[in-house]
């Protein structure tokens, strides 16, 4: 037998499902209102790609390597299309079926797709696709396998959805938040003079893994991470742990990321090794003050819009506008440096969306000082609120600011 005689389609329901992080009435409330989407653009299938919408509509989520994913999604049925690297991992971590292509032919992720719709009777008319997620190349592979089929863009109503949060959601969420608070616990813990930003993150990362596990035992460990920086390298927020050492007198930024399957949250905290000087202690402060402002703003009613022109007022006032390096703060769900994330959602001048009970948002103003400035150093705190009917609970515990964060002394 040859490589090319081999399987093109498999199933491979390999042990049993495992126990998912959502109720299957969660799931389906989820796919019920994506198939309105699909009805309401006219689809009659819906190709979904990005890790962030495979994750939210199937609870799987892939690795990719190279090698495309999808979620089928019809009116009747949905079933997500893996890679035959993974065996039965993904229909075991599914919500519904899964079918497998192998390896043995080129493009034969795209021939499944359509064989496999084509052994359910299907032959679409208009497919849902994302146009914020699906490269050109891939895009076209599609139009040539559906030659009379339209391609419509369900992306940014999938996004709404996303930003509105169920209570099984929300419940998960909230012990990320915990979880987080634990992680920066154990990183204060762990500083000291001459310790190296990765050791210090490792002590986090791991505080917060074994908390992951404890809490949610039938989810899949991965994903969680730590940025500590120190000194010069707190001036990016996204910027790795490095192997520099605390020295006495270093701004420090605290970021933890406990990933649970697939949810993210974060908590950020500025800190100091040793005093501060005067005018590092001044520009904290104005921080902090920013930090409590938003805080207060965030509730229903109000626009992502409204909340960054009231707080640019305060930086205003200090003359420290330009020192601002990205907006206010983000939704929450399944995201991180590589799934996405939900844009429509952002605490930004430019977007426009109402804060609405079961979103959960951000607060997180960062300002930067640049090397040789008094004050050089990146300055940021982050906590994470859910919107109610009136307010916003606050669900970061761990403490900001001076009278908290300055260690060594």
């Amino acid at each position: 037998m040859s490589v090319t005689d081999l399987e093109r389609l498999k199933s491979i329901k390999n042990g049993q499902k495992e126990q998912l992080t959502f109720s299957d009435a969660e799931m389906e409330r989820r796919l019920a209102s994506l198939r309105k989407i699909m009805a309401d653009a006219g689809a009659d299938v819906a190709l979904l790609t990005s890790y962030h919408n495979i994750k939210y509509y199937s609870d799987f989520l892939y690795t990719s390597f190279g090698r495309p994913y999808a979620l089928v999604v019809t009116q009747d049925d949905q079933y997500t299309v893996s890679a035959n690297i993974d065996a039965g991992m993904p229909w075991r971590r599914t919500f519904g079926d899964n079918v497998v292509y192998t390896d043995w032919h080129r493009d034969n992720f795209i021939w499944v797709i359509r064989e496999s719709l084509r052994q359910r009777g299907i032959d679409p008319a208009r497919i849902g696709v994302e146009d914020d997620a699906v490269p050109l190349e891939l895009r076209q592979k599609f139009e040539a396998a559906f030659p009379d089929a339209a391609l419509v863009d369900v992306s940014k109503s999938a996004m709404r959805q996303r930003m509105i949060k169920s209570e099984e959601e929300i419940e998960v969420i909230k012990h990320g938040a915990r979880i987080g608070d634990l992680g920066g616990f154990a990183i204060r813990d762990a500083i000291r003079e001459g310790v190296a930003e990765y050791e210090v993150a490792l002590a986090g990362t791991n505080a917060m893994v074994h908390e992951i596990a404890e809490t949610f035992p039938h989810t899949e460990i991965r994903d969680t991470w730590v940025w500590f920086q120190s000194g010069i390298n707190t001036d990016g927020a996204h910027n790795w742990p490095t192997t520099r050492k605390v020295q006495r007198g270093d701004i420090l930024s605290l970021n933890c990321f406990p990933m649970t399957s697939g949810y993210y949250t974060a908590l950020e905290r500025t800190l100091f090794f040793g005093e501060p000087d005067q005018r590092s202690l001044e520009l904290w402060n104005i921080n902090v003050e920013v930090h409590r402002a938003g805080i207060e703003l965030i509730k229903p009613g109000i626009s992502c819009a409204e909340i960054a022109h009231k707080l640019n007022e305060i930086y205003i006032g200090y003359g420290l506008l330009p020192n601002r390096t990205f907006g206010y703060g983000h939704s929450f769900g399944v995201l991180s440096h590589y799934y996405g994330r939900e844009a429509g959602l952002e605490l930004r001048e430019d977007i426009e969306t109402v804060l609405e009970p079961g979103m959960v948002v951000s607060m997180e103003p960062m300002i930067m000082i640049p090397d040789g400035e008094p004050g050089a150093g990146g300055y940021r705190e982050h906590d994470i609120l859910v919107v109610g009917e009136k307010d916003a609970e606050n669900i970061t515990k761990f403490p900001f600011g001076p009278e908290h964060n300055i260690l060594g002394v």
